[in-house]
């Protein structure tokens, strides 16, 4: 321990020593640690961001569904209805972390306001769940279906742009039932609304989940959606609602099995994150090693009189390994406190962003600060500062003594 202690505060001495090469390293360690916690950062924000728009939105944390339904509901519909199971319902809401559990019926046909129809993507809802699971979509005009609302529907903007309605206007649906017949109902518009997605938008309407059933002739839904308290907690409370929720006739199905954009996306840019980790990796390691292998050049008479005194080769490369981590760590302190108020001041600022593919509003972007991105970031400027400092280190111990100590005549 004596000695490690004394290594080190030889190899402080020699780092301070070359201030102005020093600088330069720590500059560039700092630098990859602020790159590397702003980009993934902003990354981390963008996709909990579509990760909770997605949930609160489309898909809640948890479905359940009767078997098969993911696989086949699509084909299907109504050959996957959920009824009955009040008691199942009962059990699901009454679970601790559970917030709501909203039914959805979801069907398809045509909707009509004059000469113009076009296809339409229909939700029967829940007014009062839907209140507090769709917290993602915004009412740009009108208002939201009423608690206890029995004929009127909310449009996407999209879709109404597309059959030029307005709030207010009364629109002809028309579809299939469930028995294979046709049915039609009017209903007028009461609200207009946007989501993350535009594509959604341009498709899709909701109405109370009463008037969805009158229409397609079914009396029960093809999802419970059920949002919790936290999304952390998905898998847990799957494995607590599987023990009390008939397997035979109930499935669970956690969100995550279900956006397949968004598991896509973050893998995409999971992997851009690990090439700008890659490229600041190498800078870091060119840095480091550039700075020990001058210092070492510079260093050849001191390293052959320490070997003189009875140092050993091993000491030698401990106290050049001893440096270049010096340098790692204090670049990626340095490195982390600048990212850290950094990434405060520009979330507080604001990044003004375009509207993404397939939205139509801009936002404001954000950094977020999470244990694992500075932990990584430090991480990476640590052990890249150690492996560049291997070869400098090894050149120093392996040095002749005699050749050393004559360059120094």
């Amino acid at each position: 321990m004596k000695f490690w202690l004394l290594d080190l505060r030889l190899a402080m001495r020699s780092v301070l020593r070359q201030g102005r090469r020093t600088m330069i390293a720590i500059g560039a360690v700092s630098f990859g640690v602020v790159a590397m916690i702003l980009s993934a950062g902003f990354i981390e924000w963008l996709m909990d961001g579509m990760r909770e728009s997605t949930i609160k939105s489309q898909l809640g944390h948890i479905q359940v569904v009767r078997p098969g339904y993911v696989e086949r509901g699509t084909s299907d519909p109504f050959g996957f209805i959920i009824e009955g199971e009040e008691a199942a319902r009962a059990a699901v809401q009454s679970s601790a972390g559970v917030k709501v559990i909203a039914p959805r019926l979801s069907f398809n046909g045509l909707a009509s306001k004059g000469e113009n129809t076009f296809a339409f993507l229909g939700q029967g809802v829940s007014p009062q769940a839907e209140a507090v699971l769709s917290s993602s979509i915004r009412i740009s005009r009108g208002r939201n279906l009423a608690v206890d609302s029995a004929n009127e529907m909310i449009m996407g903007r999209g879709l109404a742009i597309n059959l030029d309605a307005q709030v207010g206007d009364t629109i002809v649906l028309l579809t299939t039932t469930a028995g294979g017949s046709i049915n039609a109902i009017e209903a007028p518009i009461v609200g207009l609304f946007t989501s993350v997605s535009k594509e959604y938008d341009d498709s899709a309407l909701r109405m109370p989940i009463a008037l969805a059933q009158q229409l397609v002739k079914v009396t029960g839904a093809q999802q419970w959606l059920v949002l919790l308290e936290r999304t952390d907690a998905t898998d847990s409370k799957i494995e607590e609602l599987r023990k009390v929720l008939p397997a035979a006739r109930l499935e669970l199905v956690p969100w995550y099995q279900l956006a397949d954009f968004y598991n896509k996306t973050r893998d995409l840019f999971s992997s851009q994150i690990n090439v700008v980790r890659l490229i600041i990796l190498m800078i870091i390691v060119l840095s480091i090693s550039n700075t020990l292998s001058m210092s070492v050049m510079e260093r050849v008479s001191e390293i052959g009189t320490c070997m003189a005194l009875g140092l050993t080769r091993s000491r030698i490369l401990r106290i050049f390994v001893s440096e270049g981590l010096m340098l790692g760590v204090v670049g990626g302190g340095l490195g982390v406190v600048l990212g850290c108020l950094l990434a405060v001041g520009i979330s507080a600022v604001g990044i003004p962003l375009p509207p993404p593919p397939g939205m139509e509003e801009g936002f404001d972007g954000k950094i977020m600060l999470t244990f694992n991105i500075v932990a990584q970031a430090m991480l990476v400027a640590v052990v890249s500062s150690f492996v560049s400092s291997l070869y400098p280190a090894w050149r120093a111990s392996r040095m002749n003594i005699v050749d050393a100590l004559r360059q120094s005549r």
